[in-house]
């Protein structure tokens, strides 16, 4: 036994030590940083991705190796609270009022605080934790994701700190789900099954999944399983599961229409009956009139008020301003523009791609994807995940280079005002389309 090891350790000593200084940087990020302190997190973020590179590099066939490593990296963030999100106070908040019965879609936390006889466990320290802005507005968490945050509530033992950690457990549990029927997936689309790595190892995926509890593993697990589903030819427990996607983020609903001719047209109909029948059941026990007002209206302000790290919308109101424009008057032109244009390009997509083949399809997801990114007023580095297991299924790889340099767009957490920085956010848009530009000139000029 000891032989094996010796053996082991002088085949794999480079990418072990590699591994080591990942764990230690992963560490320093989760308990020894603060989102102000820009220069250190881009010293981080830079030197995780260089070890992340590498450890594919030379471990890629290397299974074990990668997945047991990868899972350890995912535990260093277990006891850790997130430094670069407040979103998880809102978290917990909502799962109170879930597992204690009560909708968290009809009252906002500032009405709520208000009440003498509020239910929720910690519920002072939860309402300053997540902010001024989350506290005026409604829930727009979906109610699968509602769940979740009830269970984290239920078994988080009355405890901020439990409940992170129950959190946690899902998001690990389904990243892990990811890279199991993404590899499968891979090897049915005759992709190199490696593939999966640059998403599982990714350090944007560890530190805004993991580390700062988003959802969108959730949501991206059942989204892979459902495309997994359909290379096996099990198109109806694919609609259900891709519903059950769709009921923790909403947005794989922009997908739907490219489904119309990848089935045949009665199966199409079938399909999106399971899907609509399947929500309906998961949104069924929050169903009220007043939900579908105050979620419509939380969900409109992402289109009309709110901005974040944007590209063209930058540009636009930069142009704006120069013909003295009113910023918060375009923002809300812009935000009714943006879901027409995202919507024309999913129907372009829908009829001139022969969507029929898999492989197909998933690349006008990502195109549709990346478009509508490009447009948005807001676009949070977490949402750039998606992208990444989008890519790692096409032959395009321009989402990984975006998924290095949206750490640019951090710099606002350093801000008091969080004031963004347009030359920072300039290079990262340009890096992005420039390596994108090359890729289509690339495999244009191999066909």
């Amino acid at each position: 036994m000891p032989n094996r090891f010796i053996t082991y350790w002088k085949l794999h000593k480079v990418s072990i030590l590699l591994a080591v200084l990942s764990l230690v940087f992963y560490f320093t990020f989760a308990y020894h940083l603060e989102r102000t302190d820009f220069i250190k997190l881009l010293s981080l973020f830079a030197a995780l991705f260089f070890l992340c590179f590498k450890l594919v590099q030379f471990e890629k066939w290397n299974f074990k190796f990668l997945l047991v490593t990868g899972i350890l990296f995912r535990l260093v963030f277990l006891l850790a609270e997130p430094n670069l999100s407040q979103d998880f106070y809102r978290f917990i908040w909502d799962g109170e009022l879930v597992r204690h019965f009560l909708n968290p879609y009809l009252n906002v936390p500032n009405t709520l605080i208000e009440q003498s006889d509020l239910v929720i466990t910690n519920a002072q320290e939860l309402y300053e934790g997540m902010g001024s802005l989350s506290a005026k507005h409604f829930s727009n968490y979906p109610p699968l994701n509602q769940l979740i945050f009830a269970l984290a509530a239920l078994l988080g033992g009355k405890s901020i700190l439990g409940s992170v950690i129950i959190m946690r457990g899902t998001i690990i549990l389904a990243d892990i789900g990811i890279f199991y029927f993404g590899r499968k997936l891979l090897k049915n689309i005759n992709q190199s099954p490696h593939l999966i790595f640059w998403y599982f190892l990714n350090p944007l995926v560890l530190i805004e999944l993991t580390g700062n509890l988003h959802f969108e593993g959730l949501m991206l697990f059942f989204f892979v399983w459902a495309l997994y589903l359909l290379s096996v030819h099990k198109w109806q427990w694919a609609a259900v599961v891709y519903a059950c996607s769709i009921s923790v983020k909403l947005v794989p609903l922009v997908f739907l229409p490219l489904f119309l001719n990848h089935f045949k047209f009665k199966k199409t109909i079938l399909f999106y009956t399971i899907i609509g029948v399947t929500s309906l059941v998961l949104f069924a026990p929050f169903y009220t009139q007043e939900f579908i007002s105050n979620y419509s209206k939380t969900i409109g302000l992402w289109f009309s008020n709110f901005e974040f790290n944007a590209g063209l919308w930058n540009l636009v109101k930069k142009i704006g301003i120069q013909f003295d424009a009113k910023p918060w008057e375009l923002i809300k032109t812009y935000g009714k523009i943006t879901p027409i244009l995202t919507i024309v390009a999913v129907l372009l997509f829908t009829f001139l791609r022969k969507n029929q083949k898999l492989p197909v399809l998933l690349t006008s997801m990502l195109w549709v994807l990346t478009l509508y990114y490009f447009m948005s007023a807001t676009v949070h580095p977490w949402y750039i995940i998606f992208l990444i297991v989008l890519t790692a299924f096409t032959k395009y790889r321009f989402a990984f280079i975006w998924s290095a340099a949206i750490v640019l767009s951090y710099f606002a957490y350093s801000i008091s005002d969080f004031k963004e920085n347009l030359w920072l956010l300039a290079i990262e848009y340009l890096s992005v389309f420039t390596f994108l530009i090359y890729e289509l000139v690339a495999y244009r000029n191999k066909n």
